[in-house]
């Protein structure tokens, strides 16, 4: 580990059953395993607890990143990685959050709408779909995608493992963190 480990935010943003979760297990799992301090800040506990009684109007979407963005700063700056999965889908407000935090990489979590629906274990594209769901990202409500993303990954192409090495390499890139040995073969990942 470094001797100080510095702060940074790792805001994955795409749409429900891309993978930001996924990825984000993989990520927290890694890097505790080498003794860096890692919070994870995940959109559907947050929504069940900071932000209880937020709607889907845009308004509301724009306040819960708000919150998530003012948590992940006091975060980030005592030296914490936060690891924030959320859809996220205005990029006006993830701009605002990425200049607060200033230590901030946002990650580009790429599947295609056909991919994230039939991955949806919950159902809930199914309920949108069917109009049981209003202002649902990607079907009925907009999703704004990065324009420039420092890191992009494509989770229809790549394995989780692929994808969280994208976000390490450049995490150690940036000085956040050394060089990450290889997993033991027991681990269950393989780095590239």
């Amino acid at each position: 580990m470094l001797e100080k480990q510095r702060g940074v935010t790792i805001w994955l943003t795409g749409l429900s059953g891309a993978g930001k979760t996924t990825i984000c297990q993989f990520l927290e799992t890694e890097l505790r395993s080498q003794g860096y301090k890692i919070e994870v800040l995940d959109g559907d506990v947050v929504r069940q607890n900071l932000s209880k009684g937020l709607t889907f109007s845009k308004e509301d979407r724009d306040e819960n990143i708000r919150r998530i963005g003012f948590v992940a700063n006091l975060l980030t700056r005592n030296n914490v990685i936060v690891l924030v999965s959320v859809i996220s889908p205005y990029r006006e407000i993830r701009k605002e959050v990425k200049e607060k935090i200033g230590d901030f990489i946002e990650v580009y979590v790429n599947a295609p709408l056909e991919v994230c629906e039939h991955r949806d274990v919950k159902g809930l594209y199914k309920k949108a779909r069917a109009g049981e769901i209003k202002h649902f990202t990607g079907i009925d409500d907009l999703y704004e995608i990065p324009l420039a993303p420092d890191v992009e990954c494509q989770t229809n192409q790549e394995t989780v493992t692929q994808s969280a090495n994208k976000i390490l390499n450049k995490l150690e890139d940036l000085g956040y963190i050394n060089p990450l040995p290889l997993p033991q073969l027991n681990n269950n990942y393989s780095r590239i």
